[in-house]
């Protein structure tokens, strides 16, 4: 018993004189806990903070997703039959929904730290590290407002006191106006203090600031301006929707000067790296850090890849079998591209006899096009990754009462005289995995090795800002502040790069601006959005089946049998309509702006519906 007493009594005398020669040796930080001191006043650690952050920007078109804005604008869906309701497109009330104060709260949380715990890092590295996170926050905010209007304006944490009363954290939607203006005074406030930035595409600049005042100004103004210019302008009484408009003018003025001062500063130039136009343009959004992007979600440097090209690659060159070919694009948009000529893009089908024009190529019928298709979609008897994409979807055999259309069950097979019947690629009616249009995406869709396995999959980025848009958002701007002559010179410039002669339009209108951001910003997920800010979404996609700009139309190729003739072993081309795509597309009213979640409406009964919901 005493050997243990005097044992204990050495070790409390040991403990007594450790802690008075080192009072911090029982106070010592946690090896696994990071604290608010620690997190805030390193820079590493910030900025993989941020780049959570970037990666969380709203994504639900676009980022390589296999739907959204392309499958239901200027393509179909050919993917599996059991999602074919994707061909059976009446908008819903939610369609287009964003709303997330989660991301918001975020923020605000991040902002309140960094400025509370950062006392140690550079107070320029502080600036800069705010600034970026007041664009997330503003981009946020432009992802909401544009589909929702206006949405409640929370710049600050809201933290419950359990006092039974939730009242206080309740805040009521913002005007419409109200939150484009915050977007706008956030930017100007920060663009600045983001020049520690310039030149990187992949974090927030003074210059990716500015793309975002150009793209939202714009927005803001079109809708003051077209949304009063309608029957009955959809707004509500609080001007939670509505723009007023007399303030259309000096919102289109906002765009013009921001995209003016990126145009002007010489450090972006469109791509021309290639002088085949049609490769060009495919290449500008694939080449990484080329001079034109000025914002992208570059998935390689973030170690994630995309399944775009798994997706969406032709089958006969697909390097995994199950699931290509989900999306295919419309005969619509490809008549979309105009010839260089300056004539409409409607491709010579038949003669003025009604007959089929006879082509002695497959690529013929789409000869002095825009260069943008090439670059854009993969058509009839042109390559991709190097190797021909087997489009044909048929012959036609000549008999006594003309042309016989036959097609083959197998993809691949050959015809009674040894020639190609039914491509491997297509196109075939009411299939699966094989274009229903006969034309497959080229955008976006990566050429590297093992892009379109699952195992190894795509790295290409998503460019969120690039150049081509801030031309087209001056001319616009410039063209609706009635300066004619400066749109015409910004889409003239777009034009020559496409292969159109310098200075190609003499005269230009809203239309032309309209038809040249669909043909250079195709499947960028600008359409949808640029058909509501204008307000002519109802009138393109008003659900008539006899409409052809609310239905989607294919091109189908067929090799002519007829042995002997000169016109054997040539082209012909038939017009169809795919029988998976069901009912002409519908967009209502309602549609404008998306219904808020029930959910969201029971915690916060200050909020007002919005207008058809």
């Amino acid at each position: 018993m005493k050997k243990y007493k005097i044992t204990g009594l050495i070790l409390i005398a040991f403990l007594f004189i450790v802690s008075c020669d080192n009072e911090d040796w029982l106070e010592r930080d946690p090896k696994n806990i990071i604290t608010d001191e620690q997190l805030w006043n390193d820079p590493q650690l910030i900025q993989s903070l941020l780049a959570n952050y970037y990666d969380r920007l709203p994504s639900m078109h676009g980022v390589f997703n296999s739907g959204g804005m392309t499958e239901i604008d200027d393509a179909m869906w050919s993917g599996h039959f059991d999602q074919n309701w994707r061909n059976d497109f009446q908008y819903g009330n939610d369609y287009g929904r964003y709303w997330d104060y989660t991301f918001i709260r975020d923020i605000n949380l991040a902002l309140d730290n960094l400025n509370e715990f950062s006392t140690e890092i550079d107070a320029n590295q502080k600036s800069l590290f705010t600034a970026e996170l007041r664009f997330i926050r503003a981009f946020v905010y432009f992802e909401m407002v544009k589909r929702m209007g206006g949405v409640p304006l929370v710049t600050e944490q809201l933290v419950y006191d359990f006092n039974g009363d939730p009242e206080y954290l309740q805040v009521p939607r913002a005007k419409e106006y109200e939150v484009y203006d915050f977007i706008y005074n956030e930017l100007e406030e920060i663009k600045d203090s983001l020049e520690g930035n310039n030149g990187s595409q992949t974090r927030a600049n003074t210059f990716t600031a500015l793309a975002l005042e150009s793209r939202a100004m714009l927005y803001a103004a079109s809708i003051a301006k077209y949304n009063n210019l309608m029957d009955t302008p959809i707004t509500l009484s609080g001007e939670e929707v509505g723009i007023p408009v007399e303030k259309a003018d000096d919102y289109y003025e906002k765009s013009l000067t921001a995209s003016q001062t990126i145009l002007e500063s010489g450090g972006y130039s469109l791509y021309n790296e290639n002088p085949d136009k049609k490769v060009n343009f495919y290449e500008m959004l694939m080449s990484k850090n080329n001079s034109e992007v000025i914002f992208a979600k570059d998935f390689e440097t973030s170690l994630k890849t995309h399944f775009f090209a798994f997706e969406n690659m032709p089958r006969s060159i697909t390097e995994d079998n199950e699931y290509p070919s989900n999306l295919t694009p419309s005969l619509n948009l490809v008549e979309s591209f105009k010839y260089l000529d300056g004539s409409d893009g409607d491709l010579n089908i038949t003669g003025t006899d009604g007959q089929p024009i006879v082509y002695d190529n497959l690529t013929d019928i789409f000869e002095n096009k825009d260069a943008r298709l090439y670059g854009t979609v993969i058509y009839p008897g042109t390559n991709f990754k190097s190797v021909p994409v087997d489009i044909q979807a048929g012959v036609a055999d000549w008999g006594d009462s003309g042309y016989e259309f036959f097609a083959a069950q197998d993809l691949g097979a050959r015809y009674e005289d040894g020639g190609l019947w039914t491509g491997y690629d297509g196109p075939q009616n009411n299939a699966q995995f094989v274009t229903n249009t006969g034309f497959y995406i080229r955008k976006f869709l990566s050429e590297a090795s093992g892009a379109s396995l699952r195992g190894v999959a795509s790295e290409n980025w998503w460019p969120w800002f690039r150049l081509g848009e801030i031309y087209l958002n001056a001319a616009e701007a410039a063209f609706e502040l009635n300066q004619a002559g400066v749109a015409k010179n910004y889409i003239n410039t777009l034009r020559e790069r496409a292969g159109f002669p310098a200075n190609s339009l003499e005269n230009i209108t809203i239309d032309d601006i309209r038809g040249e951001r669909r043909v250079e910003l195709a499947f960028e997920d600008h359409r949808f959005f640029d058909m509501k800010r204008w307000r002519i979404a109802h009138e393109i996609w008003d659900g008539n089946e006899n409409n052809e700009n609310a239905v989607v139309y294919g091109l189908y190729p067929y090799r002519i049998v007829r042995p002997g003739h000169p016109d054997n072993n040539k082209y012909i081309f038939t017009k169809i309509r795919p029988t998976r795509f069901r009912r002409a597309r519908l967009f209502r009213l309602a549609n404008y702006y998306s219904s808020i979640d029930q959910a969201v409406l029971n915690n916060n009964p200050k909020l007002i519906r919005n207008p058809f919901h």
